[in-house]
């Protein structure tokens, strides 16, 4: 919905217009015209509105569709409402699917070190080793990219047991410092041909990092493909795990990302997600 001080301020540059305060006033000054276009599912993705003298657009996702306006010299307003079906690709390479009508999930190529929503309440989860003080792959992108502070904040996590600051399937969190989101949250995910019960530690290490996750407020989280490099987890079936356990948390966040450094990951990744979801 509309809040008043946009309608307020984008009435206010329409030529020999007063300023507009409510819906009833913009729907008496201009013509709305709706065209439906019906898909399957709800497209999730934030702009900011503008009013202009010139044709301006801006899309808000509302559910279970988004609408889109445009505002041309005319002074006329044109409203389009248009479902999104699971697997949009956006002008990014962001694919979008529905976990529910306030969810969404959104599966990427890129580097986690540098995404980032809001700076306030969105976190990235580091695959991380049982010390947290930082190692190959992903982990030491992300400890070098938030810098010695990071380091040192892991350092202060107590240990259960020596050696072992974050047992494997566990999570703990942190600041993420030189990094744009707020936290880091360090999960441990299995050794595929070391563990005992390989499925049940990476279902714990999703799990619990988005428990943590939402125990503090967070409304945007970003994953990596947690055990899918040196720790060789079959990338098919931790795609598979990591999705359904995703899914349990369906009404708990804002959007859930899966940022994936490889073409190979981010391709099953999608696969999975059009077959789950």
């Amino acid at each position: 919905m509309l809040c008043s001080s946009m309608l307020t301020r984008g009435a206010r540059i329409l030529p020999n217009r007063k300023p507009c305060r409510s819906i009833s006033t913009i729907a008496s000054a201009f013509s709305f015209r709706i065209q439906k276009s019906f898909e399957t599912k709800t497209q999730q993705s934030y702009s900011s509105v503008g009013f202009g003298l010139e044709q301006r657009e801006f899309t808000r996702v509302l559910n279970p569709g988004f609408f889109r306006f445009s505002c041309s010299r005319e002074g006329s307003i044109t409203a389009r409402v248009r479902m999104a079906s699971n697997g949009d690709v956006d002008k990014h390479g962001v694919s979008h699917f529905a976990l529910s009508p306030s969810s969404a999930l959104k599966i990427q190529k890129g580097d986690i070190t540098q995404w980032f929503v809001d700076g306030a309440s969105d976190a990235i989860v580091n695959a991380a080793n049982n010390l947290m003080l930082g190692g190959g792959g992903v982990d030491g992108a992300i400890h070098n990219a938030a810098g010695p502070e990071l380091r040192a904040a892991c350092y202060e996590v107590p240990e259960v047991r020596r050696g072992v600051r974050c047992p494997t399937g566990e999570a703990r969190i942190t600041p993420a410092f030189r990094l744009p989101v707020s936290h880091v949250i360090h999960t441990v995910g299995p050794i595929y041909d070391v563990d005992d019960h390989p499925e049940l530690s990476l279902r714990n290490a999703y799990r619990n990092s988005l428990r943590l996750a939402k125990e503090n407020n967070i409304q945007f989280i970003a994953f990596p493909a947690i055990s899918c490099g040196v720790f060789r987890y079959p990338y098919e079936e931790a795609a598979t795990i990591a999705l359904s356990v995703v899914k349990e948390f369906a009404t708990d966040f804002k959007e859930v990302h899966f940022v994936l450094f490889s073409d190979d990951i981010h391709k099953v990744w999608l696969d999975k997600a059009n077959e789950l979801l």
